[in-house]
């Protein structure tokens, strides 16, 4: 894949961290960067536009229960990329898109579309961006993080490392939350028992009753609870996640309807277990990448153009039926929508003395919005085990990008797994509704959540 541009390549290949932003750096956001970092300016052939706002909040005719109507629902694919000719296309794929294309050369296809940068966020997140820009600081070589203001987003708005490209991915700017989801692992015949999920996510700095500046460390409370299968129905697992869980770790509780009991669980970090996830995932896989980035090195690779799944509102059309999506070996390519796009790409390696299932992981970072768009997954022999898909949708009406669905493939198994979509669901994800309490997100509150 061709270097767009080095930032700090040499900060990058040597382990040094960078800190602090000159004057001039931070007067490029809103110039010649967007507000948040990225490249304002397309790209010299025109195939990646300038970015101009992204979407205004009236793009699309608000539906019933929360859902938004597609704005591209009458685009079609420019070309497709099939196992024929990804050849002539492999410096924009990363390596697991290739080893997709040659784990199931019938059936992986990638429908190319063209492509719009939709991501744009409030004007107060601009304003914080700006006015806190240059103050955050990596400890350890990033394995932490000081001086961040809380609520903060995007801490890191011009990375000089790779760490810190990884910490503006944690910190990106989200809103309280209350989703219902599934999620599912087909076997290789295709066959699959659907997992539906019930989140509640509450950010400090806007909940009532929480003053943000009296847990300046806190990040957010996460509640996540089983409603099907019948077997696991009620479960639930809560989370206080950290922003610098080496100052303090990652606090989290299960409560076990079968036991009507509540216990911590410490396993709910790194490469622990995934929730009901058949050993398909590990817990740092959710959200694509979650929790203390301690055990890896991380290297700024560099910036380069990149085929990612985005625009993926085609899975978010309500009454979209799960099983025209989960197909044997990979999601149906019909319901699925990739453009070319500027990516930061950001490799981790288990430090010495540190464990982890994955020995590798490379990650491609959407420019506009800093999620991780796509990640390649090492074992311990260096073989490329695993391949994350995240399909980026973009909910004009609250300015917020998000997953649509992840997928984690499994190349040696032949499986994979899917979470996130909520076509069959009474409500698409809800961010205005009244905002959660901290009573919400007690141990105390979790057995009363699970009562079946």
């Amino acid at each position: 894949m061709a270097l767009v541009h080095g930032l700090a390549l040499s900060l990058a290949a040597t382990g040094a961290v960078a800190q602090g932003l000159s004057q001039a750096e931070i007067d490029q956001l809103g110039a010649d960067l967007t507000p948040i970092g990225a490249e304002k300016a397309g790209n010299a052939d025109g195939s990646i536009p300038q970015w101009s706002g992204g979407l205004p909040t009236d793009a699309g005719q608000p539906l019933p229960n929360h859902f938004l109507e597609n704005p591209f629902r009458n685009e079609q694919p420019e070309f497709e990329i099939t196992a024929n000719n990804y050849q002539q296309y492999k410096d924009k794929l990363t390596p697991g898109q290739v080893a997709l294309f040659e784990r199931y050369p019938d059936t992986f296809r990638m429908p190319i579309y063209q492509s719009r940068r939709t991501v744009g966020y409030p004007q107060s997140v601009y304003d914080q961006v700006k006015d806190t820009a240059g103050q955050a600081r990596v400890l350890n070589g990033g394995d932490g993080v000081e001086n961040v203001t809380p609520g903060s987003s995007f801490i890191f708005p011009i990375p000089k490392s790779g760490s810190e490209v990884i910490w503006n991915h944690m910190t990106r700017y989200r809103l309280n939350a209350h989703r219902w989801y599934m999620q599912a692992m087909p076997q290789t015949n295709g066959s699959y028992t659907l997992i539906k999920f019930e989140e509640v996510i509450g950010y400090p700095e806007l909940m009532p009753d929480i003053d943000p500046t009296t847990m300046p460390n806190t990040l957010l409370f996460f509640k996540q609870q089983v409603n099907a299968p019948a077997r696991l129905a009620g479960n639930v697992l809560l989370v206080h996640d950290t922003l610098d869980q080496l100052k303090e770790p990652r606090m989290a509780w299960v409560y076990n309807a079968g036991q009507r009991r509540v216990r911590r669980a410490p396993q709910v970090s790194y490469d622990g277990p995934g929730s009901a996830s058949d050993g398909m995932r590990t817990v740092d896989n959710f959200s694509m990448y979650n929790g203390a980035p301690d055990r890896y090195n991380w290297k700024l690779v560099g910036k380069k153009e990149v085929y990612i799944p985005y625009n993926s509102a085609k899975l978010t059309t309500p009454g979209l039926k799960y099983a025209d999506v989960l197909k044997a070996g990979h999601v149906n390519p019909e319901h699925t929508r990739f453009e070319l796009h500027r990516v930061w790409e950001v490799q981790g390696n288990v430090k010495d003395g540190q464990r982890h299932i994955y020995s590798q992981r490379n990650f491609f970072i959407d420019e506009d919005s800093w999620m991780i768009s796509l990640a390649d997954h090492y074992d311990g022999r260096g073989a490329l085990w695993r391949i994350a898909e995240g399909h980026l949708n973009f909910n004009y009406r609250y300015q917020i990008p998000g997953y649509a669905l992840e997928t984690l493939y499994d190349v040696f198994a032949g499986r994979y797994i899917a979470l996130g979509m909520y076509t069959e669901e009474n409500s698409a994800p809800q961010f205005d509704g009244p905002p959660p309490t901290y009573s919400q997100f007690t141990p105390a509150a979790l057995r009363a959540a699970g009562v079946r």
